[in-house]
């Protein structure tokens, strides 16, 4: 595609015809506030709170939805787009709760990051607010339709990156809202629970239910490893608190799954804290179906792995022997674990829990 010439802000941007305004500036290294832009997704156009000044064009565009063009020239921060923007984030702070203090995305809300940029701390429209109850019902995260800010970026994410539609936008006037088809709980639609929703949203309408009283944004830690569910070797990154997990996150962009987890991933890692993970080897001891389990050192407990099979092996044969592999081993551990059964033991009794 080709390129063009425009000005932004003074400096010269090149970029591919088609290319929005947003990501122009963006590539230029020129910050817009923005509420329902994600990236590597088309602009929605729904916040307003991206508008810039384009010389010859009577009213502010929309910069996530408006193309460039050669020799365009656009201003992002004029007195004009200030004052926009600042309306903009009084309208939804006129039915939006001021509980930042205690709201668990303080820190890492981009509704308060921007208010906070504008000089916002109040709102002058005052009318009618929403007081809707949390939305408890599925396991996994709480939505509060009170901070919902109708962004669009939840429905963005399923549709887009899901493929899968299980919310949009519904009813209308002051009734308008992000639900399921009929309103009905997330259980019911189509829903997988990915939490790809949850990692969109950029304010506290939807939070994990791991995370209400865990710690706040600016004391966690994020540790980036790979998630264990199976072999796809998805990037994850668990967010902690001394020492303990309170949430999961995809590594954004730098892995297999481009961001993505699915329900376990993002959701399933409870068991690392279980206090009934062995913390040691166990070998029974006494008769057969009548012995007891003592703690054991991994070098006893392996020496006596490997002492039991090479006796079943010269009583009875390699192929009494079975080896079943696990989806949450990596490849190359399922490889050794092939390889020790067909090159050590000599047999091809192997398989493996995910087998199709």
């Amino acid at each position: 595609m080709a390129k063009i010439q425009l000005l932004i802000d003074g400096k010269q941007v090149q970029a591919e015809e088609g290319t929005s305004i947003l990501k122009a500036a963006l590539g230029a290294g020129i910050d817009i506030p923005r509420l329902c832009y994600m990236d590597n997704l088309p602009g929605e156009g729904n916040c307003r709170l991206c508008v810039v000044e384009v010389e010859g064009s009577p009213n502010l565009m929309a910069s996530c939805t408006t193309p460039v063009l050669a020799n365009m020239v656009v201003n992002t921060s004029t007195e004009r787009v200030i004052h926009a923007r600042r309306s903009v984030i009084e309208l939804i702070l006129s039915d939006h709760p001021l509980d930042c203090m205690t709201c668990e995305k303080s820190g890492d809300c981009a509704l308060e990051k921007y208010a906070y940029e504008l000089g916002v701390t109040s709102s002058r429209f005052d009318g009618e607010k929403h007081e809707y109850a949390q939305d408890t019902t599925n396991p996994f995260f709480i939505r509060d339709y009170n901070k919902c800010i109708l962004c669009g970026r939840c429905v963005t994410a399923c549709k887009e990156i899901q493929f899968n539609e299980a919310i949009s936008f519904a009813n209308r006037g002051f009734s308008y809202k992000i639900a399921t088809a009929y309103d009905r709980p997330l259980q019911e639609s189509s829903c997988v629970f990915c939490g790809r929703c949850v990692a969109a949203c950029p304010t506290g309408a939807l939070i994990e239910k791991s995370r209400i009283g865990a710690g706040r944004t600016w004391e966690i830690e994020s540790v980036s490893t790979i998630c264990s569910y199976c072999g796809t070797g998805c990037g994850i990154q668990f967010n902690t608190k001394g020492g303990r997990i309170i949430s999961a996150t995809a590594t954004p962009n730098k892995s297999v799954n481009n961001g993505s987890l699915c329900v376990k991933g993002r959701f399933g890692w409870s068991y690392i804290h279980s206090p009934n993970r062995l913390g040691t080897p166990l070998i029974r001891t006494g008769k057969k179906g009548e012995g007891k389990f003592r703690q054991a050192s991994w070098e006893e407990a392996l020496d006596m792995v490997a002492e039991r099979l090479a006796d079943i092996k010269a009583y009875s044969g390699p192929d009494s022997l079975t080896f079943l592999s696990s989806a949450k081993c990596t490849n190359e551990e399922n490889y050794l674990l092939q390889k020790f059964a067909r090159a050590v033991i000599g047999t091809n009794n192997i398989d493996h829990c995910a087998r199709l």
